[in-house]
């Protein structure tokens, strides 16, 4: 399964705020929740959230094997 844990950690790493990507970025709140909740994003987006935290994949999400 794939969770967003890392990315909250970068967020507070970096001092970006949720509502900084929104407003700063124009960053969905739509996909914001499904982060939150660990749903799918897209490449595009993980590739924007790279781009935006000046960051590698690895600091926005991670792989947990299923059981």
């Amino acid at each position: 399964m794939i969770v967003y844990d890392p990315l909250w950690r970068t967020l507070r790493e970096k001092g970006v705020t949720t509502y900084a990507l929104i407003q700063k970025f124009h960053f969905s709140r739509g996909t914001l929740d499904s982060l939150k909740h660990n749903r799918n994003i897209s490449t595009a987006t993980l590739n924007d959230l790279c781009r935006m935290l000046d960051c590698r994949v690895e600091d926005v999400l991670a792989y947990i094997p299923d059981e």
